[in-house]
């Protein structure tokens, strides 16, 4: 099991760490089976999507703020983030990914993204490999 740290910016953004992700299915030597990752917060989710062009991410997040204001819908919550908590319920807190040969089984265009939705800030993802 591993914990990868993940930095976003902004407060509302899709932070691709595929990468880290395979660096550390490279560290733990498994050859196949299941990567699960599992984000420690309630107000990020984490999603496979595409990665090779940026307007994805954008349009994703457009598609959220349109849907889910962060003011204006008359939430209670005092911390004025029930948004990102509701879009994190939406996105959900985990991805499974299959690997073989060491390699996650990622589609050519596809990238594990942590979806900050109440940032910038570190978040924590964990990791198990079964």
């Amino acid at each position: 099991m591993f914990t990868i740290k993940v930095r976003s910016r902004q407060r509302e953004e899709l932070v691709e760490f595929t990468d880290q992700v395979q660096s550390k299915l490279k560290e733990s030597g498994a050859q196949e089976g299941v990567v699960v990752l599992y984000v420690q917060h309630t107000t990020a989710g984490l999603t496979v999507n595409e990665n090779a062009d940026p307007d994805v991410p954008r349009d994703m997040l457009h598609a959220f703020r349109t849907l889910i204001p962060q003011h204006g819908m008359g939430f209670r919550h005092g911390e004025e983030n029930s948004d990102a908590h509701i879009k994190a319920t939406l996105v959900g807190s985990s991805v499974t990914i299959p690997f073989r040969e060491g390699q996650l089984l990622l589609g050519r265009w596809q990238g594990i993204f942590l979806c900050e939705f109440d940032g910038g800030r570190e978040r924590h993802v964990i990791m198990m490999v079964k």
